[in-house]
């Protein structure tokens, strides 16, 4: 995998074999008086992580059920999906720096619990502000959950060699339980309401809870730093406001709320930055940033999952809505992708032995820019063939990417700042999903609203619906005649369709960035 020469972990070093002494055998580590075993730790912290990929995914494909049983906006759709990542990537800092205080175990252990309680509060929740209140609060407790999971895995697996091993099943859990989400999630919205999608995060808890107890050992900082609350606060100071301010933008275009929402954004980031070179124990060492191979492997993190996560909403979207399909039908028609990502990042670790990491990385950026490219080239409405295939050649590059970056960022820190390092790959992960969701979902949303030709015999609240959402179009047609109801719908699929071209344009703009940033910062990256 990726090493940094300069900031490689002290046990091995990049070019003098370490002493045996230093490198003990797993088997060192016990717990209840016992040897830990590595990989069934491994098998119970994947747990929380393909949790929380699969109930993102699930989520996509539940959208136009939400939108027909809630009434959700354009606007509301946006923040029921990003409110969770959001939180998440407010929260994965200061949580990672808290687990390694408490006790990164501990910390899981409350999360687990704290995140069954609120799935079963967003399944029944009756208006889209509480499903909205939901989904933050499960951001809140899924904070808790993956610095933990990534710290714990640096501090059991002491070999390297099984580190980056398990590092790279790690990344591809995201990726597979991100193609677990359309099948589990397809079924499951055939047989049940849409809150039946955050039932399924209950018994995976209660499945964790007692096996997370039995086998896997506490882990901390043995000299931690001071909690700092403000920290925290600037943070979210610094997300919240920017979000707010793409997703309105792309609902009322530039105002003068916009613009000031993104200026107290760009403060509050400024404020957090110069708070954390300032502190004599930072919340988050941004010293690391300095690093171009560091910084330029967390920048790759994000953007790989940027254009992703982002066209992964609106395709299940489109999927159902524009050309017609079932859940279940729409989840196999993403799962060959889906798939790919996590096969492409199982073969990352035998290929960068051979390749160069930066030209790896940067290279499957370029392939994801293809299956982007495909999406804006298909006509008025997509088949599920040329969705399918699209979605195969970005899956392949993006988990390509994934694998190799985290396993850079989680490798140039010593073992007991793990929960703070594993923070930072987790947070450029979670604000990729966040920023890919606003933005690309901005540029479906205003080129929908442009595109779209409301008939003049609706009424006022009839075209304000219709203009929300294709799913809000679909609502209203169904109370039109037919010939009116089949004009609207035939403009608002196309309109649907315009603003998913314009949104994969994007998302092969960002990967050419993502492309661009790989070879230039990362030339210097070395694979062992």
């Amino acid at each position: 995998m990726i090493e940094v020469p300069t900031m490689s972990s002290p046990a091995a070093p990049a070019t003098v074999p370490a002493p045996a002494t230093l490198t003990p055998a797993p088997t060192t580590l016990t717990h209840r008086g016992r040897p830990v075993r590595p990989w069934a730790v491994l098998v119970v912290l994947m747990l929380p992580v393909l949790l929380i990929s699969v109930d993102n995914t699930v989520l996509s494909f539940a959208l136009p059920s939400i939108t027909a049983a809630l009434g959700a906006s354009g606007s509301e759709l946006l923040w029921i999906v990003d409110a969770y990542p959001l939180v998440l990537a407010g929260l994965l800092v200061p949580m990672g720096s808290l687990g390694d205080r408490v006790g990164r175990k501990r910390l899981l252990m409350i999360g687990a619990t704290g995140f069954a309680v609120v799935s079963l509060l967003a399944a029944w929740s009756t208006s889209p502000a509480m499903l909205i209140a939901a989904r933050a609060a499960l951001g809140l407790f899924g904070a808790t959950l993956m610095p933990s999971t990534l710290s714990l895995i640096r501090n059991v697996f002491l070999d390297r060699a099984q580190r980056r091993l398990a590092i790279a099943i790690w990344a591809s859990g995201f990726a597979g339980g991100a193609a677990l989400g359309p099948i589990v999630g397809g079924a499951l919205l055939t047989h049940f309401w849409w809150g039946s999608v955050f039932l399924l995060n209950v018994p995976v808890l209660l499945v964790l809870l007692p096996l997370a107890a039995a086998l896997v050992p506490e882990s901390k900082d043995p000299a931690p730093g001071p909690l700092d609350p403000w920290s925290s606060v600037l943070a979210l100071a610094t997300m919240l406001p920017l979000v707010y301010a793409i997703i309105a933008t792309g609902e009322h275009g530039l105002t003068a709320t916009t613009v000031g929402s993104a200026l107290v954004g760009l403060v509050a980031g400024w404020a957090f930055v110069r708070r954390q070179r300032r502190l004599p124990v930072p919340m988050l060492d941004v010293r690391l940033f300095a690093n171009p191979v560091f910084s330029g492997a967390v920048s790759a993190n994000l953007l790989s999952v940027l254009g992703f996560s982002g066209l992964l909403v609106i395709v299940s979207q489109l999927l159902q809505l524009a050309a017609g399909l079932s859940p279940m039908a729409a989840g196999v028609v993403l799962l060959p992708g889906l798939v790919g990502s996590v096969a492409a990042g199982l073969l990352a670790v035998r290929l960068v032995r051979h390749v160069r990491p930066g030209t790896l990385i940067g290279s499957s950026f370029l392939l994801a820019a293809v299956g982007y490219g495909v999406l804006t080239l298909v006509g008025d409405v997509p088949t599920p063939t040329s969705v399918a295939v699209a979605f195969l050649v970005m899956g392949v590059g993006v988990g390509l990417a994934e694998t190799l970056t985290n396993d850079q960022i989680t490798t140039a820190v010593p073992p007991e700042k793990a929960g703070a390092a594993s923070a930072i790959s987790e947070t450029a992960y979670e604000l990729g999903t966040t920023l890919g969701v606003a933005v690309l979902g901005s540029v479906l949303n205003a080129t929908y609203r442009a595109r779209l030709t409301v008939p003049e015999t609706l009424t006022g609240d009839q075209a304000h619906a219709a203009a929300e959402t294709l799913g809000g179009a679909t609502r209203v047609a169904g109370d039109l005649d037919p010939a009116v109801a089949d004009s609207l719908l035939e403009s608002a699929r196309l309109a649907f369709d315009a603003g998913a071209q314009h949104a994969s344009a994007v998302g092969a703009v960002v990967a050419v960035l993502a492309a661009a940033v790989s070879f230039v910062t990362l030339r210097r990256a070395t694979a062992l």
